[in-house]
Protein backbone atom coordinates (compact mmCIF):
# COMPACT_ATOMS: atom_id res chain seq x y z
CA UNK A 1 0.00 0.00 0.00
CA UNK A 2 1.24 3.48 -0.90
CA UNK A 3 0.20 6.66 0.91
CA UNK A 4 0.86 10.11 -0.57
CA UNK A 5 0.72 13.05 1.85
CA UNK A 6 1.20 16.81 1.51
CA UNK A 7 0.05 20.07 3.08
CA UNK A 8 -0.99 23.47 1.69
CA UNK A 9 -2.63 25.88 4.10
CA UNK A 10 -3.44 29.39 5.14
CA UNK A 11 -6.52 31.20 6.49
CA UNK A 12 -7.75 34.11 4.39
CA UNK A 13 -9.42 37.24 5.73
CA UNK A 14 -10.82 38.65 2.50
CA UNK A 15 -11.31 42.05 4.17
CA UNK A 16 -7.68 42.41 5.31
CA UNK A 17 -5.30 44.67 3.33
CA UNK A 18 -2.43 42.20 3.83
CA UNK A 19 -1.86 40.40 0.57
CA UNK A 20 -0.15 37.04 0.18
CA UNK A 21 2.05 35.61 -2.55
CA UNK A 22 4.22 32.52 -2.75
CA UNK A 23 7.01 34.21 -0.82
CA UNK A 24 4.73 34.44 2.25
CA UNK A 25 4.51 30.65 2.28
CA UNK A 26 8.22 30.18 1.68
CA UNK A 27 9.18 32.57 4.48
CA UNK A 28 6.68 31.20 7.03
CA UNK A 29 6.93 27.42 6.55
CA UNK A 30 8.01 25.60 3.41
CA UNK A 31 9.31 22.02 3.36
CA UNK A 32 9.95 20.21 0.08
CA UNK A 33 9.42 16.43 -0.01
CA UNK A 34 11.09 14.62 2.85
CA UNK A 35 12.12 17.79 4.67
CA UNK A 36 9.20 18.13 7.07
CA UNK A 37 10.37 18.15 10.72
CA UNK A 38 9.43 15.36 13.12
CA UNK A 39 7.00 17.65 14.93
CA UNK A 40 3.75 18.71 13.23
CA UNK A 41 2.60 22.20 12.43
CA UNK A 42 -1.04 23.21 12.77
CA UNK A 43 -2.04 22.01 9.29
CA UNK A 44 0.65 19.44 8.43
CA UNK A 45 -0.06 16.84 11.10
CA UNK A 46 -1.20 14.19 8.55
CA UNK A 47 2.41 13.97 7.32
CA UNK A 48 3.70 13.23 10.83
CA UNK A 49 0.84 10.81 11.54
CA UNK A 50 1.53 8.92 8.30
CA UNK A 51 5.22 8.60 9.16
CA UNK A 52 4.50 7.25 12.64
CA UNK A 53 2.24 4.43 11.46
CA UNK A 54 4.13 3.36 8.33
CA UNK A 55 6.38 0.76 9.93
CA UNK A 56 3.67 -0.89 12.03
CA UNK A 57 0.94 -0.80 9.35
CA UNK A 58 3.10 -1.88 6.45
CA UNK A 59 2.62 0.89 3.91
CA UNK A 60 5.01 3.15 2.00
CA UNK A 61 4.82 6.91 2.56
CA UNK A 62 5.48 9.28 -0.32
CA UNK A 63 5.78 12.85 0.96
CA UNK A 64 5.00 15.94 -1.04
CA UNK A 65 5.52 19.59 -0.22
CA UNK A 66 4.26 20.99 3.09
CA UNK A 67 3.76 24.74 3.33
CA UNK A 68 1.87 27.34 5.38
CA UNK A 69 1.45 31.10 5.31
CA UNK A 70 0.37 33.12 8.34
CA UNK A 71 -3.30 34.18 8.09
CA UNK A 72 -3.70 37.36 6.06
CA UNK A 73 -5.62 38.69 3.06
CA UNK A 74 -6.14 37.27 -0.43
CA UNK A 75 -3.57 34.87 -1.84
CA UNK A 76 -2.33 35.75 -5.31
CA UNK A 77 -3.52 33.54 -8.14
CA UNK A 78 0.06 32.71 -9.12
CA UNK A 79 0.99 31.91 -5.52
CA UNK A 80 -1.84 29.43 -5.05
CA UNK A 81 -1.60 27.84 -8.49
CA UNK A 82 2.16 27.36 -8.30
CA UNK A 83 1.97 25.58 -4.93
CA UNK A 84 -1.11 23.57 -5.93
CA UNK A 85 0.51 22.42 -9.16
CA UNK A 86 3.74 21.59 -7.33
CA UNK A 87 1.86 19.19 -5.06
CA UNK A 88 -0.26 17.76 -7.87
CA UNK A 89 2.86 17.16 -9.91
CA UNK A 90 4.38 15.26 -7.00
CA UNK A 91 1.19 13.21 -6.66
CA UNK A 92 1.15 12.37 -10.36
CA UNK A 93 4.78 11.25 -10.19
CA UNK A 94 3.94 9.00 -7.21
CA UNK A 95 1.08 7.16 -8.93
CA UNK A 96 -0.32 4.64 -8.33
CA UNK A 97 -1.22 5.36 -4.71
CA UNK A 98 -3.90 3.87 -2.49
CA UNK A 99 -4.42 6.83 -0.16
CA UNK A 100 -3.96 10.60 -0.46
CA UNK A 101 -3.69 12.42 2.88
CA UNK A 102 -3.88 16.22 2.73
CA UNK A 103 -3.22 18.66 5.56
CA UNK A 104 -5.28 21.74 4.73
CA UNK A 105 -6.96 24.62 6.52
CA UNK A 106 -10.28 25.02 4.75
CA UNK A 107 -10.49 28.82 4.60
CA UNK A 108 -7.89 29.62 1.95
CA UNK A 109 -9.09 32.10 -0.70
CA UNK A 110 -7.05 33.21 -3.71
CA UNK A 111 -7.81 35.56 -6.56
CA UNK A 112 -10.05 33.53 -8.83
CA UNK A 113 -10.52 30.74 -6.25
CA UNK A 114 -13.01 31.10 -3.41
CA UNK A 115 -12.51 27.43 -2.47
CA UNK A 116 -8.82 26.60 -2.82
CA UNK A 117 -9.06 23.38 -0.82
CA UNK A 118 -12.03 22.13 -2.81
CA UNK A 119 -10.17 22.90 -6.01
CA UNK A 120 -7.07 21.02 -4.84
CA UNK A 121 -9.06 17.97 -3.67
CA UNK A 122 -11.06 17.85 -6.93
CA UNK A 123 -7.89 17.99 -9.03
CA UNK A 124 -6.32 15.27 -6.88
CA UNK A 125 -9.41 13.12 -7.44
CA UNK A 126 -9.12 13.59 -11.20
CA UNK A 127 -5.53 12.32 -11.02
CA UNK A 128 -6.01 9.30 -8.77
CA UNK A 129 -9.40 8.09 -9.96
CA UNK A 130 -12.42 6.87 -8.01
CA UNK A 131 -10.83 3.93 -6.18
CA UNK A 132 -8.10 5.82 -4.32
CA UNK A 133 -9.06 7.00 -0.82
CA UNK A 134 -8.68 10.75 -0.32
CA UNK A 135 -8.62 12.12 3.21
CA UNK A 136 -8.23 15.71 4.37
CA UNK A 137 -7.77 17.32 7.76
CA UNK A 138 -9.26 20.79 8.18
CA UNK A 139 -9.09 23.50 10.80
CA UNK A 140 -12.52 23.83 12.41
CA UNK A 141 -12.61 27.48 11.27
CA UNK A 142 -13.06 26.41 7.66
CA UNK A 143 -15.61 26.80 4.89
CA UNK A 144 -16.91 23.26 4.41
CA UNK A 145 -17.89 23.14 0.74
CA UNK A 146 -19.76 20.64 -1.41
CA UNK A 147 -16.70 20.34 -3.64
CA UNK A 148 -14.60 19.20 -0.68
CA UNK A 149 -17.15 16.66 0.55
CA UNK A 150 -17.94 15.25 -2.91
CA UNK A 151 -14.30 14.60 -3.79
CA UNK A 152 -12.90 13.42 -0.45
CA UNK A 153 -13.78 10.08 1.13
CA UNK A 154 -12.96 11.26 4.66
CA UNK A 155 -12.77 14.79 6.08
CA UNK A 156 -11.84 15.32 9.72
CA UNK A 157 -11.75 18.76 11.35
CA UNK A 158 -10.16 19.78 14.63
CA UNK A 159 -12.60 19.52 17.51
CA UNK A 160 -10.84 21.67 20.09
CA UNK A 161 -10.78 25.47 20.30
CA UNK A 162 -8.06 26.24 21.33
CA UNK A 163 -6.57 23.86 18.76
CA UNK A 164 -4.88 21.37 21.04
CA UNK A 165 -5.82 18.30 18.99
CA UNK A 166 -4.46 18.73 15.46
CA UNK A 167 -2.18 15.68 15.75
CA UNK A 168 -4.88 13.55 17.37
CA UNK A 169 -7.34 14.39 14.59
CA UNK A 170 -4.70 13.62 11.95
CA UNK A 171 -4.32 10.19 13.54
CA UNK A 172 -8.11 9.75 13.38
CA UNK A 173 -8.04 10.71 9.70
CA UNK A 174 -5.25 8.27 8.89
CA UNK A 175 -6.98 5.45 10.75
CA UNK A 176 -10.27 5.97 8.86
CA UNK A 177 -8.48 6.18 5.51
CA UNK A 178 -6.57 2.95 6.19
CA UNK A 179 -9.75 1.16 7.22
CA UNK A 180 -11.50 2.48 4.10
CA UNK A 181 -8.67 1.37 1.80
CA UNK A 182 -8.79 -2.09 3.39
CA UNK A 183 -12.57 -2.22 2.78
CA UNK A 184 -13.23 -2.51 6.51
CA UNK A 185 -15.60 0.50 6.48
CA UNK A 186 -17.64 2.38 3.89
CA UNK A 187 -17.66 6.07 4.87
CA UNK A 188 -20.76 8.02 3.82
CA UNK A 189 -20.85 11.75 4.58
CA UNK A 190 -23.76 14.04 5.39
CA UNK A 191 -23.66 17.78 6.08
CA UNK A 192 -26.12 19.96 7.98
CA UNK A 193 -25.81 23.65 7.12
CA UNK A 194 -26.72 25.79 10.14
CA UNK A 195 -27.35 28.77 7.82
CA UNK A 196 -25.40 31.10 10.04
CA UNK A 197 -22.46 31.48 12.41
CA UNK A 198 -22.53 29.49 15.62
CA UNK A 199 -18.95 29.24 16.84
CA UNK A 200 -18.07 28.07 20.35
CA UNK A 201 -15.03 27.50 22.54
CA UNK A 202 -14.09 24.18 24.11
CA UNK A 203 -12.31 25.92 26.97
CA UNK A 204 -15.76 26.74 28.41
CA UNK A 205 -19.31 25.43 28.48
CA UNK A 206 -21.43 24.46 26.61
CA UNK A 207 -18.74 23.70 24.02
CA UNK A 208 -16.64 21.57 26.38
CA UNK A 209 -19.38 19.07 27.20
CA UNK A 210 -20.67 19.04 23.62
CA UNK A 211 -17.31 18.04 22.16
CA UNK A 212 -16.76 15.43 24.86
CA UNK A 213 -20.11 13.94 23.90
CA UNK A 214 -19.56 13.84 20.15
CA UNK A 215 -16.15 12.25 20.69
CA UNK A 216 -17.87 9.52 22.70
CA UNK A 217 -20.33 8.95 19.81
CA UNK A 218 -17.56 8.16 17.34
CA UNK A 219 -16.98 4.46 16.86
CA UNK A 220 -20.47 3.55 18.12
CA UNK A 221 -23.73 2.74 16.29
CA UNK A 222 -22.06 3.04 12.89
CA UNK A 223 -20.82 6.61 13.40
CA UNK A 224 -17.24 6.92 12.18
CA UNK A 225 -16.55 10.63 12.61
CA UNK A 226 -18.22 13.90 13.61
CA UNK A 227 -16.80 17.31 12.75
CA UNK A 228 -18.19 20.79 13.36
CA UNK A 229 -16.98 23.34 10.84
CA UNK A 230 -17.42 26.56 12.79
CA UNK A 231 -16.71 28.72 9.74
CA UNK A 232 -14.47 31.76 9.40
CA UNK A 233 -16.62 34.86 9.40
CA UNK A 234 -13.96 37.19 7.99
CA UNK A 235 -14.36 35.86 4.47
CA UNK A 236 -16.76 36.90 1.75
CA UNK A 237 -17.41 33.49 0.19
CA UNK A 238 -20.59 31.56 -0.54
CA UNK A 239 -19.94 28.82 2.01
CA UNK A 240 -19.11 30.94 5.06
CA UNK A 241 -20.91 29.65 8.14
CA UNK A 242 -21.25 26.75 10.55
CA UNK A 243 -21.87 23.21 9.30
CA UNK A 244 -21.93 19.79 10.92
CA UNK A 245 -20.33 16.86 9.06
CA UNK A 246 -21.16 13.32 10.12
CA UNK A 247 -19.54 10.28 8.50
CA UNK A 248 -21.36 6.98 9.02
CA UNK A 249 -20.46 3.46 7.98
CA UNK A 250 -22.59 2.96 4.87
CA UNK A 251 -25.65 4.70 6.32
CA UNK A 252 -26.27 8.11 4.78
CA UNK A 253 -29.67 8.48 6.44
CA UNK A 254 -28.21 7.96 9.92
CA UNK A 255 -25.44 10.44 9.14
CA UNK A 256 -27.89 13.08 7.94
CA UNK A 257 -30.20 12.66 10.94
CA UNK A 258 -27.37 13.02 13.44
CA UNK A 259 -25.83 16.00 11.61
CA UNK A 260 -29.18 17.80 11.75
CA UNK A 261 -29.73 16.92 15.40
CA UNK A 262 -26.32 18.24 16.43
CA UNK A 263 -26.62 21.36 14.27
CA UNK A 264 -29.95 22.31 15.80
CA UNK A 265 -28.50 21.78 19.27
CA UNK A 266 -25.66 24.22 18.51
CA UNK A 267 -28.14 26.78 17.14
CA UNK A 268 -30.20 26.44 20.28
CA UNK A 269 -27.41 27.92 22.37
CA UNK A 270 -27.79 31.31 20.68
CA UNK A 271 -25.22 33.73 22.08
CA UNK A 272 -24.86 31.66 25.22
CA UNK A 273 -21.83 29.85 23.80
CA UNK A 274 -19.78 33.05 23.56
CA UNK A 275 -18.01 34.69 26.51
CA UNK A 276 -18.58 38.30 27.45
CA UNK A 277 -16.34 40.68 25.52
CA UNK A 278 -15.16 43.71 27.46
CA UNK A 279 -14.37 47.12 26.07
CA UNK A 280 -10.78 48.17 26.90
CA UNK A 281 -11.54 50.23 30.02
CA UNK A 282 -14.06 47.67 31.29
CA UNK A 283 -11.58 44.86 30.75
CA UNK A 284 -8.82 46.58 32.70
CA UNK A 285 -11.20 47.41 35.54
CA UNK A 286 -12.45 43.82 35.71
CA UNK A 287 -8.89 42.50 35.62
CA UNK A 288 -7.83 44.68 38.55
CA UNK A 289 -10.62 43.24 40.65
CA UNK A 290 -9.69 39.65 39.82
CA UNK A 291 -5.87 39.75 39.84
CA UNK A 292 -4.05 38.09 42.73
CA UNK A 293 -0.43 38.29 43.87
CA UNK A 294 1.67 36.32 41.39
CA UNK A 295 -1.40 35.66 39.22
CA UNK A 296 -2.27 38.23 36.54
CA UNK A 297 -5.53 38.37 34.63
CA UNK A 298 -5.10 37.55 30.96
CA UNK A 299 -7.08 39.67 28.51
CA UNK A 300 -7.41 38.32 24.96
CA UNK A 301 -7.45 40.98 22.26
CA UNK A 302 -9.43 38.73 19.90
CA UNK A 303 -10.21 41.21 17.14
CA UNK A 304 -6.60 42.32 16.61
CA UNK A 305 -5.37 38.75 16.47
CA UNK A 306 -2.94 37.81 13.65
CA UNK A 307 -4.62 34.40 13.58
CA UNK A 308 -7.66 36.19 12.14
CA UNK A 309 -5.64 37.46 9.19
CA UNK A 310 -5.11 41.00 10.49
CA UNK A 311 -1.94 42.90 11.32
CA UNK A 312 -1.85 42.60 15.08
CA UNK A 313 -0.50 46.13 15.43
CA UNK A 314 -3.49 47.92 16.97
CA UNK A 315 -2.53 50.58 19.50
CA UNK A 316 -5.94 50.65 21.22
CA UNK A 317 -5.02 48.44 24.19
CA UNK A 318 -1.56 49.99 24.54
CA UNK A 319 -3.18 53.41 24.90
CA UNK A 320 -5.70 52.00 27.39
CA UNK A 321 -2.89 50.53 29.52
CA UNK A 322 -0.80 53.71 29.33
CA UNK A 323 -3.79 55.53 30.79
CA UNK A 324 -3.19 53.43 33.95
CA UNK A 325 0.51 54.00 34.69
CA UNK A 326 0.00 52.64 38.21
CA UNK A 327 -0.89 49.15 36.86
CA UNK A 328 1.93 46.65 36.25
CA UNK A 329 1.01 45.22 32.84
CA UNK A 330 2.31 43.52 29.71
CA UNK A 331 1.01 43.27 26.15
CA UNK A 332 2.19 41.34 23.13
CA UNK A 333 3.14 40.33 20.65
CA UNK A 334 2.52 43.33 18.41
CA UNK A 335 3.75 43.37 14.81
CA UNK A 336 6.25 46.11 13.98
CA UNK A 337 9.39 44.91 12.18
CA UNK A 338 10.76 48.45 11.79
CA UNK A 339 10.51 49.22 15.50
CA UNK A 340 12.09 45.85 16.28
CA UNK A 341 15.06 46.64 14.03
CA UNK A 342 15.58 49.96 15.82
CA UNK A 343 15.45 48.32 19.26
CA UNK A 344 17.84 45.61 18.12
CA UNK A 345 20.31 48.19 16.86
CA UNK A 346 20.04 50.24 20.06
CA UNK A 347 20.61 47.19 22.25
CA UNK A 348 19.33 45.98 25.61
CA UNK A 349 19.42 48.70 28.25
CA UNK A 350 19.16 51.58 25.79
CA UNK A 351 16.55 54.30 26.28
CA UNK A 352 15.37 55.56 22.90
CA UNK A 353 12.58 57.63 21.35
CA UNK A 354 10.44 55.21 19.38
CA UNK A 355 7.36 55.40 17.17
CA UNK A 356 5.73 51.99 17.10
CA UNK A 357 2.56 50.08 16.04
CA UNK A 358 -0.65 51.66 14.70
CA UNK A 359 0.64 51.58 11.13
CA UNK A 360 -0.99 48.87 9.02
CA UNK A 361 -4.50 50.32 8.55
CA UNK A 362 -6.82 53.03 9.92
CA UNK A 363 -8.33 50.41 12.23
CA UNK A 364 -4.89 49.92 13.79
CA UNK A 365 -5.28 53.19 15.70
CA UNK A 366 -2.60 55.86 16.07
CA UNK A 367 1.13 55.17 16.27
CA UNK A 368 2.58 55.44 19.77
CA UNK A 369 5.42 57.90 20.31
CA UNK A 370 7.34 57.42 23.55
CA UNK A 371 10.75 57.17 25.13
CA UNK A 372 11.15 53.46 25.80
CA UNK A 373 13.72 51.25 27.47
CA UNK A 374 14.80 48.17 25.54
CA UNK A 375 14.65 45.34 28.07
CA UNK A 376 15.07 42.32 25.81
CA UNK A 377 16.05 41.36 22.27
CA UNK A 378 16.19 37.98 20.53
CA UNK A 379 17.14 37.02 16.99
CA UNK A 380 14.32 34.47 16.81
CA UNK A 381 11.43 34.36 19.24
CA UNK A 382 10.57 30.66 18.91
CA UNK A 383 7.57 29.64 21.03
CA UNK A 384 5.76 26.34 21.63
CA UNK A 385 2.20 25.67 20.50
CA UNK A 386 1.17 22.15 21.47
CA UNK A 387 3.52 19.80 19.56
CA UNK A 388 4.68 22.52 17.17
CA UNK A 389 7.01 25.50 17.30
CA UNK A 390 6.14 28.94 15.95
CA UNK A 391 8.62 31.68 15.10
CA UNK A 392 7.80 35.35 15.68
CA UNK A 393 11.13 36.30 14.12
CA UNK A 394 13.43 38.89 15.58
CA UNK A 395 11.68 40.43 18.59
CA UNK A 396 12.17 43.00 21.31
CA UNK A 397 10.61 43.87 24.65
CA UNK A 398 10.32 47.55 25.55
CA UNK A 399 9.24 49.21 28.78
CA UNK A 400 7.30 52.38 29.46
CA UNK A 401 6.96 52.83 33.21
CA UNK A 402 5.35 49.61 34.46
CA UNK A 403 4.13 48.53 31.03
CA UNK A 404 6.15 45.94 29.11
CA UNK A 405 5.43 45.61 25.38
CA UNK A 406 6.66 42.81 23.13
CA UNK A 407 7.22 43.73 19.49
CA UNK A 408 7.79 41.08 16.82
CA UNK A 409 8.95 41.15 13.22
CA UNK A 410 6.74 38.22 12.16
CA UNK A 411 2.97 38.15 12.60
CA UNK A 412 1.77 35.24 14.71
CA UNK A 413 -0.54 34.66 17.64
CA UNK A 414 0.63 34.86 21.23
CA UNK A 415 0.35 31.14 21.83
CA UNK A 416 2.30 30.75 25.07
CA UNK A 417 4.07 32.68 27.89
CA UNK A 418 7.58 32.44 26.34
CA UNK A 419 6.49 35.31 24.09
CA UNK A 420 7.09 37.39 27.22
CA UNK A 421 9.36 35.36 29.46
CA UNK A 422 12.00 34.64 26.80
CA UNK A 423 12.48 38.41 26.60
CA UNK A 424 12.82 38.87 30.34
CA UNK A 425 9.25 39.92 31.16
CA UNK A 426 8.14 38.53 34.54
CA UNK A 427 4.43 37.80 34.17
CA UNK A 428 4.02 36.97 37.86
CA UNK A 429 4.84 40.61 38.63
CA UNK A 430 1.99 41.87 36.45
CA UNK A 431 -1.68 42.42 37.21
CA UNK A 432 -2.79 42.56 33.57
CA UNK A 433 -1.42 40.63 30.60
CA UNK A 434 -2.92 41.30 27.16
CA UNK A 435 -2.36 38.66 24.48
CA UNK A 436 -2.96 39.00 20.75
CA UNK A 437 -4.89 35.79 20.24
CA UNK A 438 -8.44 34.56 19.87
CA UNK A 439 -8.36 31.51 22.12
CA UNK A 440 -5.28 29.46 21.19
CA UNK A 441 -3.40 31.05 24.09
CA UNK A 442 -5.77 29.51 26.61
CA UNK A 443 -4.17 26.13 27.27
CA UNK A 444 -0.75 27.65 27.98
CA UNK A 445 -1.80 30.84 29.78
CA UNK A 446 -4.72 29.64 31.92
CA UNK A 447 -2.46 27.83 34.45
CA UNK A 448 -0.61 31.07 35.28
CA UNK A 449 -3.69 33.33 35.30
CA UNK A 450 -6.09 34.34 38.02
CA UNK A 451 -8.73 34.60 35.30
CA UNK A 452 -9.09 34.84 31.52
CA UNK A 453 -11.26 37.54 29.96
CA UNK A 454 -11.96 38.51 26.35
CA UNK A 455 -11.79 41.95 24.76
CA UNK A 456 -13.64 43.83 22.07
CA UNK A 457 -11.08 46.49 21.30
CA UNK A 458 -12.71 47.48 18.02
CA UNK A 459 -9.92 45.82 16.09
CA UNK A 460 -9.85 45.30 12.34
CA UNK A 461 -11.10 41.68 12.32
CA UNK A 462 -14.87 41.92 11.76
CA UNK A 463 -16.20 41.32 15.29
CA UNK A 464 -19.90 41.83 14.47
CA UNK A 465 -21.09 39.50 11.72
CA UNK A 466 -24.30 41.50 11.27
CA UNK A 467 -22.22 44.41 9.98
CA UNK A 468 -19.88 42.49 7.65
CA UNK A 469 -20.40 43.59 4.00
CA UNK A 470 -20.93 40.09 2.59
CA UNK A 471 -21.75 39.94 -1.13
CA UNK A 472 -21.41 36.21 -1.87
CA UNK A 473 -22.96 34.40 1.09
CA UNK A 474 -26.00 32.25 0.31
CA UNK A 475 -29.14 33.67 1.89
CA UNK A 476 -30.88 33.29 4.22
CA UNK A 477 -27.92 33.61 6.52
CA UNK A 478 -28.00 34.51 10.20
CA UNK A 479 -27.41 37.16 11.55
CA UNK A 480 -28.17 38.97 8.30
CA UNK A 481 -31.53 37.18 8.12
CA UNK A 482 -33.73 35.25 10.57
CA UNK A 483 -32.37 31.73 10.87
CA UNK A 484 -34.69 29.37 8.91
CA UNK A 485 -34.12 26.50 11.37
CA UNK A 486 -35.30 28.43 14.44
Amino acid sequence: MRVFTASLATETNTFAPLFVDRSAFESAFYCPPGRHPETPTLCSAPIVAARHRASTDGYEVVEGTATWAEPAGLVSQEGYESLRDEILGQLEAALPVDIVLLGLHGAMVARGYDDCEGDLIARARALVGPDCVIGAELDMHCHLTAQMVENADVIVAFKEFPHTDFLARAEDLLDLCLRTARRQVNPVSAVFDCRGLAAFMTSREPGRSFVDRIKAMEGRDGILSISVAHGFQAADVADVGTKVLVIANGDGKRAAELARELGLEILGWGNGASPRHYKPREGIAAALELARPGKPVVLADRWDNPGGGVAGDSSVMVEALLAHPEVPAAIGALWDPIAVSLCRAAGVGAEIPLRFIGKAAPSSGRPIDAVVKVVGVTEDLLIPFEQSWVSLGTAAAIRIGQLDIVLASTRAQTFSPPVFTDLGVDLSAKKVVVVKSSNHFHAAFAPIAASVLYLDSGGPYPPDASKIPYTKVRRPFSPLDPNPWL
